[in-house]
């Protein structure tokens, strides 16, 4: 009986969060390590199922780095990251293209076998994400800054409460696909969307005071908290390029941005809908 009382409780408390975010688009993004060719872990995608029959509108942004290293060692390539960005040549930005598809699939045929009706596409696919040459000495290659963003299909699947999964490749204005970094892009597709939240699946639990302890947590910080922070290194390495994507978001007009440990249980869903939350949420 106690057990049947708490998990009526937490239904009762997710209620008002069901009601306030019914027909607001949610972006997500997830990337990193826990990418690899088996898509995505199907706790994530049921999280993001549980939004989207609730009356949300999820958009999934995904990458897919250890997976790209794979082929290109495969085609004895060797991957180079500079200043964290991939060094993409021609051959390199084609491996990244059919490594994203893979993944993309995957995750598509993933949500459809679980009942939600879900839809792959590339950045570099109906002008979604337009970019120019990033400017970087030494030269990168391939990769790109985003400079445009087109939704027009993005809002139709959503429409017609289809799931859109979004992979960041870019086109240039020379034509060519370019490599986008996937935070940076997820950040510039809520913007555009007009998001009433954007979430970063990373592999730690948010902002920490000290990366050591767990209980130095930031559970709310305003974007203008965070900049200090990133000056003063508190936020550093991996995490500044996340803090700022979110920064990006919230000055954009987007109403809340979330920097969420995909390795906690239905983290997505805790987050949104209970008080306490689990990661650190970054307001205006």
């Amino acid at each position: 009986m106690k057990e049947a009382i708490k998990k009526s409780e937490v239904l009762i408390e997710g209620l008002p969060y069901i009601k306030k975010f019914f027909e607001k688009t949610i972006v997500i993004k997830y990337g990193g390590a826990a990418v690899d060719e088996k898509g995505i872990e199907r706790g994530i995608l049921e999280d993001i199922m549980f939004m989207n029959y609730a009356g949300m509108k999820p958009v999934l942004i995904h990458g897919g780095g250890p997976l790209i290293s794979k082929m290109m060692k495969k085609a004895g390539l060797e991957p180079k990251f500079i200043g964290g960005r991939r060094v993409t040549d021609s051959q390199t930005v084609h491996i990244i293209d059919r490594a994203l598809h893979t993944i993309n699939r995957k995750i598509v045929l993933e949500l459809r076998s679980m009942g939600a009706k879900a839809f792959g596409l590339s950045g570099r696919e109906n002008g979604l994400i337009g970019v120019k040459k990033m400017k970087s000495n030494p030269d990168l290659g391939f990769v790109g800054e985003v400079t445009s963003v087109d939704t027009t299909v993005v809002k139709r699947l959503m429409n017609d409460n289809i799931i859109p999964v979004i992979y960041p490749l870019g086109i240039g204005r020379d034509g060519n696909p370019y490599n986008v970094n996937a935070d940076d892009v997820a950040s510039e597709i809520a913007i555009t969307l007009k998001a009433e939240k954007f979430v970063l699946l990373t592999n730690v639990n948010g902002i920490m005071k000290d990366k050591e302890d767990p209980k130095s947590l930031y559970n709310t910080l305003k974007a203008s908290e965070v900049e200090k922070l990133i000056k003063r290194n508190i936020i550093s390495a991996g995490m500044i390029p996340k803090a700022r994507a979110c920064i990006n978001a919230i000055k954009g007009g987007v109403k809340k941005a979330h920097i969420l440990n995909a390795g906690v249980p239905h983290a997505l869903l805790l987050e949104i809908f209970t008080d306490k939350g689990v990661g650190t949420e970054i307001v205006k």
